[in-house]
């Protein structure tokens, strides 16, 4: 049965764009998954920023700037 399913891969020339559609589903799907920890990093870092602030350790000024340092450059 594996056989007769390479066969007609090979046969049909499927095989060279099925694993070119399945190279690009997996960048995509990679990438994705790094933005969404890099946000979800983002806002949890912006949270306990913002905890200091409320219990006085730090500075709003303070703050801002460790948000500011962390931005990436062209969002200045």
């Amino acid at each position: 049965m594996d056989q007769e399913i390479w066969n007609k891969l090979l046969r049909d020339d499927v095989l060279i764009p099925l694993l070119v559609a399945g190279g690009v589903i997996s960048v995509v799907t990679i990438r994705t998954i790094g933005g969404v920890v890099r946000s979800v990093a983002r806002e949890r870092t912006r949270r306990e920023i913002a905890a200091y602030i409320a219990e006085g350790s730090m500075t709003p000024e303070q703050g801002e700037r460790l948000m500011k340092s962390g931005e990436p450059r062209g969002n200045a």
